[in-house]
């Protein structure tokens, strides 16, 4: 298989919308030619609100929200890692916000060490050198004005894009980009006499991450006000100090590749199972768009459990959940987390609908396999949903003609190949545990 940041030409040519496709989930709250780069050289109420805020603020922002059950919540604020990534970019001009949630397939720590052996064999995750430095999860997040009708957009990984600023590439799948920069950054900070490791991983993420806060800035047309980004180990960490995270499988599955082994019905999952739950595509009818309902359904599990296992009342659990957050996970500057949470999670009758935005076709570009999509179409569908222009009259076509301008390859498929199926959406059973074929 080609390496995820084998270098491509781009091609340009017409392409075909197929259609809308969602799956969506409405949740009340209650959850190639040349290889890639080398590396260089070298209280109770604000508790039980905090559990309406886990969706909204995901994997990620649900563990620094946990800050808020803690006395010195300034102090556990002030513990977390932060980014400068969104310096100067453009931000939203009213009180609603956009958030994107990262989720980075990296193996490395912090600094850009290995992770330790023993960690690498619970996340069946291969021997260090795997992975790079991909965004395999990417959320959007729209909180508007009063907080209540949260929109969470999944972008398939996959989706193939425009990219800036790298050099020997204008287009790149979306969760290449972040690493495709990073390397780039290292190695000009290297050739620039910089030497110390720490400095050089620090510097050279918040510059994968800037590439790719601008790159789905760029491809759904929206601002982004603040960004929460959570490594590998954290999905494994979160829920190995939840004790677990409940989820139902509609058919049984068997993964090799991400250790995905489960018999249908409901599981509760420990640590090293949720990454695998979380990682499979291989198997499953429809790949990664599968793939971002288990993602899905892994986050309300999240908020299912936080909502209902008396986290916030077990200072043990909660000194766990801050722990993670601190160490996994990193947070755009000026987050205030643990206030952000009181404003948030004091609001009552919250809801959130999940949608993976929608992929024309699969195609190959110089041997990787990649989504065709509509980018008119996705700007218009996010920028509806976030309410920033009015829906279309309902009279109108959702089909575009087959010329529309697009900055995707020529495909050697018709105008009548059906579009990818999605598969079905996340759902919920009575008692709260998410369910994904």
């Amino acid at each position: 298989m080609p390496p995820d940041h084998a270098r491509r030409p781009t091609r340009q040519g017409p392409r075909r919308f197929a259609g809308d496709l969602e799956a969506t989930q409405i949740i009340p709250s209650g959850g190639g030619r040349h290889a890639r780069p080398e590396p260089p050289r070298r209280r109770p109420r604000r508790a039980r609100a905090v559990g309406r805020t886990a969706v909204a603020l995901a994997a990620c922002g649900v563990l620094t929200a946990t800050g808020l059950a803690w006395s010195g919540a300034q102090t556990v604020q002030g513990a977390f890692h932060t980014s400068d990534a969104l310096d100067g970019a453009p931000r939203s001009t009213g009180a609603a916000e956009n958030i994107l949630l990262i989720g980075l397939d990296s193996r490395k720590d912090r600094n850009g060490n290995d992770l330790p052996p023993d960690v690498l064999a619970q996340l069946h995750a291969g021997d260090g050198q795997e992975g790079g430095y991909n965004t395999n999860t990417l959320i959007l997040v729209h909180v508007p004005a009063d907080g209540k009708n949260i929109v969470a957009f999944s972008i398939p990984r996959d989706d193939y894009v425009p990219v800036v600023g790298i050099d020997g590439y204008d287009h790149a799948k979306i969760k290449e980009a972040y690493g495709l920069k990073k390397a780039q950054a290292e190695q000009q900070l290297v050739d620039s006499g910089v030497t110390d490791q720490a400095t050089l991983e620090s510097r050279s993420r918040d510059a994968g991450r800037a590439e790719t806060l601008q790159t789905v800035r760029a491809l759904t047309g929206v601002p982004i006000d603040r960004f929460a980004e959570v490594s590998l180990v954290g999905f494994y960490d979160i829920t190995k100090a939840l004790g677990g995270v409940q989820v139902c499988l509609n058919h049984a599955v068997s993964d090799s590749y991400s250790g995905a082994h489960f018999a249908a019905g409901v599981h509760t999952l420990n640590a090293a199972q949720a990454l695998a739950f979380v990682r499979q595509r291989h198997g499953l009818d429809n790949g990664d768009l599968d793939r971002t309902h288990r993602q899905q359904a892994f986050l309300l599990s999240v908020t299912h459990a936080l909502a209902s296992s008396g986290v916030f009342g077990d200072l043990t659990k909660l000194a766990g959940l801050v722990s993670v957050a601190q160490r996994d996970v990193t947070l755009s500057s000026g987050w205030n987390i643990v206030d952000y949470a009181h404003r948030i999670g004091d609001i009552s009758g919250q809801s959130t609908r999940f949608t993976t935005l929608p992929v024309l076709r699969y195609d190959t570009v110089d041997g990787q396999d990649v989504n065709i999509i509509d980018s008119a179409a996705i700007k218009t569908q996010v920028q509806t949903a976030f309410g920033i222009i009015p829906p279309a009259p309902t009279s109108a076509s959702p089909r575009p003609s087959t010329g529309v301008q697009s900055s995707t390859p020529t495909s050697t498929t018709t105008g009548d190949d059906p579009p990818p199926d999605q598969g079905p959406p996340v759902t919920t059973s009575s008692g709260g545990v998410p369910c994904v074929d």
